[in-house]
């Protein structure tokens, strides 16, 4: 490992992580309320630590001739800790499922809660899922269902299953047409 830093005055007394260590050290047999000197002493093993792996990573970031540090420069700077670059992949790959998960629940900017407060109509505002005003009469419609044609079906309150369980529910017409 590298030469110890020492620690900035500022942080002196101040401790970083009370709450986390306490839960910690509680959840792993601790009393409810530790020794202070416990809390001092995990919390400044636990700020050298990444203080230290943040100055690996920018060392290695410096190396490749770049001023960022990317997730990359923390995996190689942790790459002979195989537990914990195991563990950093999984949860960048979890990342990376649930950022492509969130991009089917995308709303334009602007009018995300609108349609609970009223503001918005049904299926205003939604982008490319529903439209404004359409249909006979200019009555605003919801987000078209699997298995809609063209905005033409008016069966309210239709859930369709998915192939792979997705729930999906037809709105009815503002104006009461079935």
């Amino acid at each position: 490992m590298t030469e110890p830093r020492a620690r900035a005055a500022r942080h002196k007394g101040q401790l970083n992580f009370e709450n986390e260590l306490r839960a910690l050290l509680f959840a792993f047999g601790d009393v409810l309320q530790p020794l202070p000197e416990t809390l001092r002493v995990l919390d400044e093993l636990v700020t050298d630590f990444i203080i230290e792996t943040c100055h690996a990573a920018a060392s290695a970031a410096s190396y490749s001739n770049r001023q960022k540090v990317k997730t990359d420069d923390f995996m190689f700077a942790i790459r002979k800790n195989p537990i914990m670059l195991g563990r950093v992949q999984e949860l960048l790959g979890m990342d990376k499922v649930l950022r492509e998960a969130r991009k089917g629940f995308e709303v334009p900017e602007g009018t995300k809660g609108l349609e609970k407060s009223g503001v918005l109509g049904r299926g205003e505002g939604r982008g490319r899922r529903g439209g404004g005003n359409s249909g006979a009469g200019g009555a605003k419609r919801g987000p078209k269902v699997k298995g809609q044609k063209g905005g033409k079906d008016k069966e309210k309150g239709k859930v369709e299953e998915g192939e792979e369980g997705d729930d999906r529910l037809e709105w009815e017409d503002e104006d009461g047409d079935e």
